[in-house]
C-alpha cells in the first residue's frame, strides 16, 4: 500500500492479537515509509525528524498532537533542540498494527505540505 492511500485513511480501534500484523505485513508497509524503521524487537516502527531549530519542533510536535488526537492514537515522543523521534505501537494488539502506519504516513502528509 502506498504511503499516500494510508495518510487518507483514519485509525479504528483495535484490540487483541488478531489485529497484530505479521512480519510480511509490516515489511511490505514499512517499504513504503522512507526513513521509518523497525525498533523494540519488531514491536514498533521509528522516525528521527530534523528541523532548523526548536521552534520549528515544537510546531512539529504540536501538529502530530492535533492529529494523534483526532485519530485517537498516540505515538511515543521524543524532542531536543532540532529533532523529534516519533515511535508509533499499538500496545493493545501488543505489536504493530495498521493504525501505525496510518498515523505514520499521516505525520509524513504533515510535512509534506
Amino acid at each position: 500500500m502506498r504511503i499516500d492511500d494510508l495518510a487518507q485513511q483514519h485509525c479504528i480501534p483495535r484490540s487483541g492479537s488478531e489485529h497484530a500484523l505479521d512480519a510480511a505485513a509490516v515489511a511490505g508497509l514499512l517499504a513504503g515509509m522512507p526513513g521509518w524503521s523497525l525498533v523494540n524487537d519488531g514491536k514498533a516502527i521509528v522516525k528521527d525528524f530534523r528541523f532548523d531549530d526548536f521552534h520549528r519542533t515544537l510546531g512539529f510536535i504540536n501538529a502530530v498532537g492535533f492529529m494523534a488526537n483526532r485519530e485517537d492514537h498516540h505515538p511515543d515522543l521524543e524532542a531536543g533542540y532540532g529533532h523529534c523521534q516519533v515511535l508509533w505501537s499499538t500496545h493493545d494488539v501488543g505489536g504493530l498494527s495498521l493504525n501505525d502506519f496510518i498515523c505514520a504516513a499521516r505525520v509524513e502528509a504533515l510535512l509534506a505540505r
